[in-house]
């Protein structure tokens, strides 16, 4: 039974009265006790230890005593907590206490463990010593943890009441650190100083890598600071030293430099990159500033501020001004260089719900130079990202969620054409649906004329629109365009017929316009001329529809079947009746569109911020089938008899259509065909395509001739295919796979898309060598027919890609991966890049290479994993622009 006690504090040492002082002499670890004696003090095993009056064992003796320990002025601030394995031995006249085997003490935040401690309560000095074990070596060496640090050493010596201490030959753990210094000494509980050190992040008793320096001095969860130090690996010392060393220990925010790293490129000359400053300006706010600057005369500088504040809002800004400035060494040219600049702006902000209940502020802002992206070296993923988009959004809601008003202002470019497009404001309205044939209180069943739902959704838009290369602002007054369109559904939820439901409803629909585009043959320039009119403009629709709908099951069972046990199929079909006037008809014309005498119907609406509604009448019937297909099957991992699982083959398949009684020609509407489907639980499938049934004529306009009278299905008018799929092979410790994959809750989104963003740029640095192969495949196939820019004819355009990513492992610490982008429409490989890296346990080497792409790069990288040495790097890397 290990030996447990606390020494306490002097309201528990009083001393007893005694009746005789006549003493005797004892050696100083004798202890006595009597049966007869209940005056003693106790363990946690009930023993009696120490008597505080010592009787002899006859009446005729005489009474013996001895003063117990007293705390009365060297008393602790707390109590102290400690166990033995082996025995604890208090001394009277020294007032010295022993513990042996496996000895430990708590006091305050200190903890100390060792085979042997001694405490000496007249100054209180503990020392603390490991044991020798004829078999194992040393045994048991004492360790003291405290304020977040450990160190392990040989012995220690340590005052309690100063927090002064010493230690011989000790190993000492602080954040990512280890330091193995001959003496280390406490000046006080935060600070130490170490005398003939080694300091790594390597956790190996013998560190593949170190710095051996003759002094260093650590502050607890703020800095490390040495002198010169020594580069060795593997205890070999190398003709590498560094003046001092700074290792920063804050486990929280803390300003300071962000060093750079030094890059050569061709086409923008030597560079210093990632060169800033990190400032915390307050407890909410802190901003950072990095630049890169090259030879050539080229920089860019990003000013990121962030904020956060706890259950109000959190959100970043990231403004990044470019000067770039590319030698043209590969092309013909009247300039030797090739000179831009350009800007970016990030914004993301978001309130916490709980702030302003009900209402909410959130922004998601991209936008900047067209140009910007192309000149960002070594990222193929940003050099052909064209598409831009922002938004900025306050959301009202009201009356316990019946009514929402939102405002917002958006934004869009495309790269590639630069054309830019504003859209401020947005300002929607949309109130819940309100029976208002509903009782106020309702007793009993509700009558179908209760279920009577009006609901209203309205829209204002404002746009902006113009090119960034001919910006002015009588030109951008000139693109402005506005609308408004008002939506007012009317739905009826009747009681069902059988298996049937019956859903009638009503949608009537308006929209305002501020412009009609008016188009015109212009016989002497042979062209179509447009010109716009300014001025209120509105259009109505109205819409009437009585659906039934159901679902169908069957199931065919396969009883004698060891694999698949049964096969089922859900069938939901629905068919609508519907009626929708012309109500439009005034805005459409027909317009001569050549020499030839062919003409085009268009509208005068279409065009704008708002579109047009459809021309024409529609009273017929619009009908659906979608079906979902599953199978049961034994399931081989559970060992009962009766175990089963679910496999989805089909997750939907549906056709839909309709057909139109009043109109003269043209009646059938096109086929659409969607898919979903995952297979095996591992390759997913999407698509989908429209069938027109009628033919067209030489110019790709439809006529009235139905295809299925030719023997053929119809046309494919427009269809997209998506496949994709990630597999990899079984982990070999899934506990480390899984902490390595686990999300970090503490990050933004933007934060996490920065950080992806970072691992698809350096995927060497983020390989799993515990997972022996994985493969990312994916392929996407879209087709479609636009209207040529000459009105008469269609072109067809087809587009399809293959993206493949993944990696293998040569050797348990070898291995090889990388990623690419094949483009079939120009059979060409966009974008390529390759990586092998090396595991080296506390350091890593990786190589990369972009063959193909806007940027052709090269780089070569050997650099320690531990964060607080991320910037210790031998890197080696050499860029091209593809001009």
């Amino acid at each position: 039974m290990p030996f447990v006690k606390v020494l306490t504090t002097e309201a528990d040492t009083a001393q007893p009265k005694v009746k005789s002082r006549t003493a005797i002499a004892l050696t100083q670890d004798t202890i006595i006790t009597n049966k007869a004696d209940t005056s003693v003090l106790k363990d946690t095993t009930n023993k009696k230890i120490v008597d505080s009056s010592i009787t002899s064992l006859n009446d005729s003796a005489k009474v013996i005593t001895i003063d117990t320990l007293s705390f009365s002025q060297d008393s602790l601030a707390a109590q102290v907590q400690y166990n033995a394995e082996d025995s604890g031995v208090l001394i009277m006249s020294t007032r010295n206490f022993y513990l042996y085997g496996k000895a430990s003490t708590q006091y305050q935040d200190l903890k100390l463990d060792a085979n042997t401690i001694e405490y000496t309560q007249a100054n209180q000095m503990i020392k603390a010593f490991g044991g020798v074990d004829t078999a194992q070596g040393a045994l048991n060496k004492p360790k003291l943890v405290q304020a977040g640090s450990e160190s392990i050493s040989d012995t220690i010596f340590f005052n309690m009441k100063t927090q002064r201490g010493l230690t011989l030959n000790t190993f000492y753990k602080e954040d990512d650190i280890y330091v193995q210094a001959q003496r280390l000494k406490k000046v006080d509980k935060e600070v130490a100083f170490g005398y003939r050190t080694t300091f790594t992040t390597c956790n190996l008793d013998t560190p593949h890598f170190d710095f051996r320096a003759r002094k260093i001095k650590i502050i607890n969860n703020k800095i490390a600071v040495s002198g010169p130090a020594n580069f060795e690996v593997e205890g070999v010392p190398l003709p590498l030293a560094i003046p001092f060393g700074i290792f920063p220990l804050n486990r929280g925010r803390h300003s300071g430099l962000l060093p750079p790293q030094f890059a050569s490129n061709q086409d923008f000359g030597l560079g210093l990159e990632g060169l800033g400053y990190y400032k915390v300006l307050n407890d909410n706010w802190d901003i950072t500033v990095r630049s890169n600057i090259y030879s050539y005369g080229g920089w860019n500088l990003n000013i990121q501020p962030e904020y956060f504040k706890r259950y109000k809002y959190r959100g970043n800004l990231n403004l990044a001004l470019q000067k770039t400035k590319i030698l043209n060494s590969g092309t013909i040219s009247k300039s030797e260089f090739t000179e831009t600049s350009g800007f970016f702006i990030t914004w993301t902000h978001s309130t916490d719900t709980r702030a302003r209940p009900g209402t909410t502020f959130s922004a998601n802002v991209r936008a900047g130079s067209t140009k910007f992206n192309q000149y960002i070296p070594n990222n193929s993923y940003q050099n052909f990202q064209n598409q831009l988009s922002s938004s900025i959004t306050w959301n009202k809601i009201w009356d316990q969620g019946k009514y929402n008003l939102s405002v917002a202002g958006n934004h869009d470019q495309n790269n590639n054409s630069g054309l830019i497009n504003i859209r401020l404001p947005t300002v929607s309205f949309s109130a819940t649906t309100i029976y208002p044939f509903q009782r106020k209180e309702i007793v009993g069943a509700q009558k179908w004329y209760e279920k009577l739902g009006v609901s209203y959704n309205g829209t204002l838009l404002n746009q902006f629109s113009f090119y960034d290369s001919a910006f002015n602002f009588k030109n951008l007054l000139d693109t402005a365009q506005w609308g408004v369109e008002h939506r007012v559904p009317i739905t009826l939820s009747l009681p069902p017929l059988g298996p049937f439901i019956l859903s009638p409803s009503v949608s009537y629909g308006e929209r305002w316009y501020g412009q009609r585009i008016m188009r015109t043959w212009n016989p002497d320039a042979k062209k179509v001329d447009t010109s716009i009119l300014k001025g209120f403009n509105t259009a109505r629709e109205m819409s009437f529809s009585l659906s039934f709908n159901t679902r169908i099951f069957g199931t065919v069972n396969f009883p004698k079947s060891k694999g698949i046990k049964a096969i089922r199929h859900e069938v939901k079909p629905f068919v609508s009746f519907n009626y929708k006037p012309d109500l439009v008809s005034k805005y459409y014309s027909t317009v001569q569109i050549d020499t030839l005498g062919n003409t085009y119907r268009f509208s005068e609406l279409e065009g704008g911020v708002i579109g047009a509604f459809s021309p024409g009448k529609f009273g017929g019937l619009s009908f659906g089938i979608d079906n979902l297909l599953e199978m049961k099957v034994k399931d081989k991992k559970d060992t009962a008899a009766t175990a089963t699982k679910k496999v989805k083959l089909l997750d939907g398949l549906s056709i839909t259509s309709g057909y139109n009684y009043l109109a003269d020609t043209l009646q059938w509407s096109p086929f659409s065909m969607s898919l979903r489907s995952t297979l095996f639980g591992k390759v997913n499938i999407t698509g989908s395509a429209s069938i027109d049934p009628y033919n067209i004529d030489s110019l790709g306009r439809r006529v009235n001739r139905l295809l299925w009278k030719d023997g053929k299905v119809g046309r494919f008018t427009n269809g997209s295919l998506a496949i994709s799929t990630s597999l990899k092979s079984k982990s070999k410790d899934d506990k480390k796979t899984e902490d390595r994959i686990s999300p970090d809750e503490t990050l933004t989104p933007d934060e996490q898309l920065a950080q992806l963003e970072y691992v698809r740029q350096n995927p060497s640095e983020f390989v799993d060598f515990n997972i022996p192969w994985n493969v990312q495949l994916s392929f996407s196939l879209s087709f479609y027919r636009t209207l040529s820019p000459n009105l008469k004819d269609y072109l067809t355009q087809i587009n399809s890609n293959l993206n493949i990513n993944g990696d293998f492992s040569l050797t348990p610490k070898w291995k090889v991966g990388g990623g690419g982008y094949y483009d079939f429409k120009t059979s060409k490989i966009q974008s390529l890049t390759m990586f092998i890296t090396r595991e080296m346990h506390c350091w890593q080497l990786a190589i990369n290479v972009t063959p193909v792409g806007l940027y052709r790069s090269f780089s070569i990288t050997l650099n320690p994993k531990s964060g607080i040495l991320r910037d210790l790097k031998i890197n080696r890397s050499r860029f091209f622009y593809n001009q």
